[in-house]
């Protein structure tokens, strides 16, 4: 056989090329076809839910389980995401000091804010569009917290009637609102909420900057992504919580300004809170506190709480963590008025620090929405159970058997 025919038997067949050049895009990181940021590597099946031992075991199953689109949704922050690392990172910065251990059968974590009496210090933070990660959505959660003795806020933005939540289990609920120009518009929502028996107000502020402009959700949400009407619920609702029909839609809001950022946004006044503060009966709270002057002016304007929020590190790069600035916002208040906390909490251990440092409840947002995704309301009792007991645990260890005890010696801190 000569050399050239030799050639023609052991090279490359034209279809083994095509092959091999139609892999190589599908697997090109620019076509984003196999991103897998997140796999189950340290596993070789998916675990059950009563395999789930910590809040983070729940993550790569709710990565399994939803689309990239609405995973990226959740899981990522603004710009360099800066802010978003470092609300985990400051946990690392502040040390529980471990005292003389108690049983942990003696510890009582229960407490109460705002007349709301809780059995553990802790709520659910109001996350928007449930519905894109479980067909649940908002009920899912609703039910879950309610099995776990824990109070859910919900969001301003519902995947599912706000009336079908509220009505979903017992227990009470407070509502997210996010400002709106119009007063009476204003008004109509705000009443709404209140006669479905939220029990509490909570008026979002921390989202003045454009809604996550990381270049990553342009290209995999594919601008205004869109699922299957009647996902979730039946659609999306609106501020008011009145159904929107058909698909979810992002509301593309109004620019007159050369940055495109929408005119729905980076308005916020104090006096705006003062003019709807005649229409909240319920106790009224500021979400997205970051100073200690914000803080007093909460104070000055006569809200009855607030929560230092920076969107869980959505809203603006380059950002405080929020249990840096804890202390001093708490200092501010002088116990005048309760003070929540968001922002990266994952553990029981993570809440008992925002304790001793002056919190009175921590809210919790990527966990339960992590446990949603992953196996529905069971995964949010789960979740919210297992981050109960490591607080009960941390107390015991550090030999506090009431949040009453709790205090500053506690913890040691190295903020930067």
């Amino acid at each position: 056989m000569g050399h050239i025919d030799n050639h023609w038997q052991h090279s490359m067949s034209r279809r083994k090329a095509l092959l091999g050049l139609a892999g190589m895009i599908a697997g090109s990181p620019l076509l984003r076809a196999q991103a897998d940021p997140h796999p189950l590597k340290d596993h070789t099946r998916i675990l059950g839910i009563d395999e789930m031992r910590t809040a983070f075991d729940f993550e790569p199953v709710f990565r399994g389980n939803v689309l990239l689109r609405w995973v990226n949704r959740t899981a990522h922050g603004d710009a360099s995401e800066f802010t978003l690392r470092r609300n985990r990172q400051v946990f690392e910065w502040a040390d529980v000091i471990p005292g003389r251990p108690v049983d942990p059968k003696s510890v009582n974590p229960a407490t109460e804010v705002l007349g709301l009496k809780l059995d553990y210090p802790i709520l659910v933070a109001p996350t928007g569009g449930q519905g894109e990660v479980h067909p649940d959505g908002e009920v899912g959660m609703r039910i879950g917290a309610a099995e776990a003795k824990t109070p859910m806020i919900v969001a301003n933005r519902t995947t599912v009637p706000k009336k079908a939540i509220a009505s979903a289990a017992s227990g009470p609920l407070w509502s997210q609102f996010y400002p709106v120009r119009n007063v009476e518009v204003s008004r109509d929502v705000l009443e709404n909420f209140q006669a479905l028996g939220c029990r509490a107000v909570v008026v979002t502020v921390d989202s003045q900057a454009p809604r996550y402009p990381r270049s990553i959700h342009g290209r995999n949400l594919g601008g205004v992504p869109r699922s299957p009407a009647g996902a979730g619920g039946g659609g999306q609702q609106n501020a008011a919580g009145t159904q929107r029909s058909g698909r979810f839609r992002r509301r593309r809001g109004r620019s007159n300004n050369p940055y495109r950022i929408s005119d729905g946004r980076l308005w916020y006044t104090w006096q705006y809170l003062d003019d709807i503060r005649p229409f909240i009966r319920v106790p009224m709270l500021v979400k997205g506190i970051m100073t200690a002057e914000d803080a007093e002016l909460c104070v000055q304007h006569g809200m009855e709480g607030i929560i230092v929020s920076n969107h869980g590190g959505r809203s603006l790069d380059y950002n405080a963590s929020t249990l840096e600035v804890l202390p001093e916002i708490v200092a501010a208040v002088r116990g005048r008025i309760p003070v929540l906390v968001d922002g990266g909490f994952r553990r029981g251990s993570d809440v008992l620090k925002a304790l001793a440092l002056g919190a009175n409840a921590v809210c919790l947002g990527r966990a339960p929405r992590w446990a949603l995704g992953a196996f529905g309301a069971a995964g949010v009792h789960r979740v919210l159970e297992i981050i109960q007991a490591e607080l009960v645990l941390a107390m015991a260890a550090a030999g506090r058997s009431t949040l009453a005890s709790v205090d500053h010696t506690l913890v040691r801190t190295d903020f930067p």
